[in-house]
C-alpha cells in the first residue's frame, strides 16, 4: 500500500476518476485570481501538467464577472491584491456561488490571515513561495470536496422531489410526478391547470400549489363557478361598488384583489357562463379587474389556478368554452390522477381515513383486514378518493371489531369482479351484462389514453356526447 502525500494523492485521483461528474478533458476547471500575472502563469504551469483546466485573471472584478458566466470547479486566490483582497473575493464568491470551495494564497505565512480565510468559509490555504506538490494536492482536495458536496445536494433533492407534499397522502410513481411538478412550478407566477376526473382532490394540489410557493404566507382563496349563480359571479371575482344593484349597500373588493399576495382558485371553471369568459379572458391579460358598477379598474396580484372535471378541449370544440381562455388558463397542466392508476396508494389512504374516522368516533381500530385491503386493491374506484373516504368512514361507523373487515364493506366493492374483458369461460358465475361489458370497456379504454375523453371516444366510434351521456350514467349508477 502507498503511504504518504503522494498515496493520498493517488486515491484522491482514482475518486475524482471513478466520480459521475468527472471531465472527460481534465480533473476539474481551476479559476486563479491574482493582481500579479507572473504568478497567474506560474499557477497555471504547476497545475495543467497535473491534467487540471486553468484560468486565470489579474482583475479581481474580471474573475468574479467570469465565474457568473461560467462555472468552475475550483477558485485559487491571492490574500493581497489592489483594488480587493482575497477575504472580499472569498466572501463575494461564498454568497453567491457557495457550492464553490476557494483557497486562498498568502505570501506572509501568517496564521492570523489563514484563520481570517478559514472563518469567511475558504476551503483551505496555502503559504508563498508555493509548493507546487502540495499545490496540487490541496487542489485536488477541493475538487473532491466540491464533488460530493454536489452528489450530497443531488441526492438530498432526490428525496425532496419524492417526498409527499404537505397534506396529500400517496407514494405511487403517478403521484411522484405530481410532486415533482408542483415543486418545479410553484414560485412561478404562470397560471396553472388542474385537471383530473371527479374525486381526485384537485383542491388538495391547488392548495399545495400554494404552500410550495412564494406565496405561502399569503390568502388561499377558492371560488366555485358551478355554485355561483351567474348574476353574482361577476361581483364575487371583481367586486362591486356601492349602489350597483339593489343589494349593494357598500364598496366591496373581489376576489381577484382579495387574494393579493396570494393564490386564487377558480374550480369547476368549464361551468363559467360563457357570457363571463371575456371578462375573465382579459382580467388574466391585464392583471386587473373592473369592479360592477364601479368607473377605473383595479390592479391585483395573485396567482390564477383553474381547476376542471371535464375535457376543457373537448369543451371548446362544442363552443362551450372559449379558446382563448383555455389557452390562457393552460399555461401549466397538472393531471390529478385517478385513484385506479395509484396502486398501493389506496391503502394507505384508506389507513389513514381509518385512522381519522376512528379518532372521531373514539373508536380503536388497528386498520384493515388482509381480504379487505385485497377487496380495496381490486376495486376500480370510478368516485376516486373521494369514494374511498366515504367507503372507509361507513366501515369505521359499521364495523363491531378492531379492525375493518370485507363484511364492513359497501357491497359494491365486496362483490367487484376485476373488469377483465375475457368472456371465453364455461362457469355462468363469471359471465356479466352487456351494459356492464359496457361500463368496463368503457373505462378500461378511458384508462389506458391517461382519460383524454376525446381520444377515449374516437377509439369506442361514440360522439363526445354520447360518451359524456354514458359516464354520467355510470356515476349515477355508482
Amino acid at each position: 500500500m502507498t503511504t504518504g502525500e503522494d498515496g493520498e494523492a493517488q486515491g484522491i485521483d482514482e475518486a475524482i476518476d471513478g466520480a459521475p461528474s468527472a471531465r472527460p478533458r481534465g480533473l476539474g476547471e481551476i479559476l486563479v485570481v491574482d493582481d500579479d500575472q507572473t504568478t497567474c502563469e506560474l499557477v497555471e504551469a504547476t497545475l495543467r501538467p497535473q491534467s487540471f483546466d486553468v484560468t486565470w485573471r489579474t482583475s479581481p472584478e474580471a474573475a468574479l464577472d467570469l465565474l457568473a458566466e461560467r462555472d468552475f470547479d475550483v477558485v485559487l486566490t491571492d490574500l493581497q491584491m489592489d483594488r480587493m483582497d482575497g477575504i472580499e473575493v472569498c466572501e463575494r464568491i461564498l454568497g453567491t456561488r457557495p457550492d464553490v470551495p476557494v483557497i486562498v494564497v498568502t505570501g506572509h505565512g501568517s496564521m492570523e490571515a489563514a484563520v481570517s480565510a478559514i472563518r469567511v468559509g475558504a476551503f483551505d490555504f496555502v503559504t508563498k513561495p508555493i509548493d507546487s506538490q502540495l499545490l496540487a494536492l490541496i487542489v485536488r482536495r477541493a475538487l473532491q470536496h466540491g464533488l460530493l458536496r454536489g452528489e450530497v445536494r443531488r441526492l438530498r433533492r432526490a428525496v425532496d422531489l419524492a417526498r409527499p407534499l404537505d397534506g396529500i397522502v400517496g407514494e405511487s410513481a403517478a403521484m411522484r410526478r405530481v410532486y415533482d411538478l408542483v415543486r418545479r412550478v410553484a414560485d412561478s407566477d404562470a397560471t396553472v391547470l388542474v385537471s383530473g376526473e371527479s374525486g381526485t382532490g384537485k383542491e388538495l394540489f391547488a392548495k399545495a400549489l400554494h404552500r410550495e410557493s412564494s406565496r405561502r404566507h399569503g390568502p388561499f382563496l377558492a371560488i366555485n363557478c358551478a355554485a355561483v349563480p351567474p348574476t353574482l359571479l361577476e361581483s364575487e371575482l371583481f367586486g362591486h361598488a356601492r349602489g350597483a344593484f339593489t343589494d349593494a349597500k357598500s364598496t366591496r373588493t373581489g376576489l381577484f384583489v382579495d387574494a393579493n399576495g396570494g393564490t386564487l382558485l377558480l374550480d369547476e371553471i368549464a361551468e363559467m357562463p360563457l357570457e363571463m369568459q371575456p371578462k375573465i379572458l382579459r382580467a388574466l391579460q391585464e392583471r386587473k379587474v373592473r369592479p360592477v358598477g364601479g368607473a377605473t379598474e383595479i390592479a391585483f396580484d395573485a396567482r390564477i389556478v383553474a381547476a376542471t372535471n371535464r375535457d376543457l378541449e373537448a369543451e371548446c370544440a362544442e363552443k362551450r368554452f372559449r379558446e382563448d381562455l383555455y389557452y390562457r388558463v393552460n399555461v401549466v397542466r397538472l393531471v390529478a390522477p385517478p385513484l385506479r392508476d395509484r396502486g398501493s396508494d389506496v391503502l394507505l389512504l384508506a389507513r389513514h381515513f381509518a385512522e381519522s374516522f376512528a379518532a372521531h368516533a373514539d373508536k380503536a381500530i388497528r386498520g384493515l383486514s388482509e381480504p379487505a385491503a385485497e377487496k380495496l386493491v381490486a376495486y376500480d374506484w370510478p368516485g376516486n378518493v373521494r369514494e374511498l373516504e366515504n367507503c372507509i368512514e361507513r366501515a369505521v361507523a359499521l364495523t363491531q371489531s378492531g379492525q375493518i373487515g370485507v363484511e364492513d364493506l359497501p357491497e359494491k366493492i365486496r362483490e367487484y369482479r376485476a373488469s377483465r374483458l375475457v368472456v371465453e369461460t364455461e362457469d355462468p358465475a363469471e359471465l356479466v351484462s352487456a351494459d356492464e361489458l359496457e361500463e368496463r370497456y368503457v373505462r378500461k379504454v378511458l384508462a389506458v389514453v391517461g382519460g383524454n375523453k376525446s381520444r377515449a371516444a374516437e377509439i369506442l366510434g361514440f360522439d363526445r356526447r354520447t360518451l359524456y351521456r354514458k359516464l354520467e350514467r355510470y356515476q349515477r349508477a355508482s
